[in-house]
């Protein structure tokens, strides 16, 4: 009838869900995010690497002459409350902090992935415990049970080392332990044991490859984690000597400088920690969106 629009003309009409523009506009959006994440991870790492060689630092140098002068084109950064350059000085820190972060993620990982790996494949009394052991170091703060190992020794990097992959390796272990239990029902599992493979040549052979890219993925989100816990050690005394330069240690000299308004001692190294950790966390949720097809087809609806 005139005036009246039937339903199937309706229904014509009526616009389709935009669901394709908006998937357009957030693969834009981590396409930009992963590049810029990968440009910054870039540059700290040939900072880290090209710097040091290129320029020297001692790091008991002082010039009183040069304390506490503000950012300028001869110190981009300023000076420290000693004279020193701090832009050298927080190249150097990041170089110190990123070592300890990726030796430590990759220590916790190993050990983490073989706890978990040998807990789920095993199965029984042997899980129990080793998941109870989990639970009882999770109930003690990370901070707390890395200082008690750190006091252990004297001040060095090894040290922090040791302690923040001690208490690291347990998320490590829960999420292996997961991806392992999931994978003893897959059919290829069934059939390696039904052809008289042992337990040790299953684990080793077929679910320790399928867990490889969680357990990188746990490895790369521990690094930044390890280098904020190595400042923390470094910001209470217990880490690096106070000479040598870390960002924990930047922070912890800047202190009484913030207070007396001098703000450039402590926004840079804060900086130099920040913007690294942001890096990879943006390179992290790519790989996680990779791996996990399902996530990354729901982010884009």
């Amino acid at each position: 009838m005139p005036g009246h629009a039937s339903p199937a003309s309706s229904e014509r009409s009526a616009p389709a869900p935009a669901w394709r523009s908006h998937g357009r506009t957030r693969r834009s959006t981590r396409t930009v995010r992963v590049a810029v994440s990968a440009a910054v991870t870039g540059a700290v790492v040939l900072a880290v690497l090209l710097v040091p060689p290129l320029v020297q630092l001692d790091q008991q140098a002082v010039d009183l002459s040069l304390k506490l002068r503000p950012p300028s084109w001869d110190h981009p950064f300023g000076t420290d409350d000693l004279g020193r350059d701090l832009l050298l000085r927080c190249v150097y820190g990041l170089r110190v902090s990123l070592l300890v972060g990726l030796v430590a993620a990759l220590v916790a990982t190993v050990i983490g992935t073989a706890i978990g790996a040998a807990a789920a494949a095993f199965g029984g009394w042997t899980d129990r415990l080793v998941m109870r052991l989990v639970d009882t170091f999770s109930s003690v703060p990370h901070l707390l049970l890395g200082i008690f190992v750190v006091a252990m020794f004297r001040p060095g990097v090894w040290p922090v080392i040791v302690s923040v992959a001690l208490t690291h390796w347990l998320s490590t272990a829960r999420i292996v332990r997961s991806e392992v239990l999931s994978l003893r029902s897959r059919p290829y599992v069934d059939a390696a044991i039904s052809g008289g493979a042992s337990r040790w040549r299953v684990t080793v052979r077929h679910l320790l490859p399928a867990v490889l890219p969680q357990a990188g993925l746990a490895a790369v989100l521990m690094v930044p984690h390890a280098m904020w816990h190595e400042s923390a050690l470094s910001f209470l005394g217990l880490g690096l000597p106070a000479h040598q330069a870390s960002l924990g240690n930047l922070v912890q000299t800047a202190r009484g400088s913030l207070l007396a308004g001098d703000w450039w001692p402590t926004l840079f190294p804060g900086l130099f920690l920040i913007i690294p950790t942001l890096a990879v966390a943006g390179l992290a949720g790519a790989w996680r969106e990779r791996i996990n097809p399902r996530r990354r087809s729901e982010l884009m609806l």
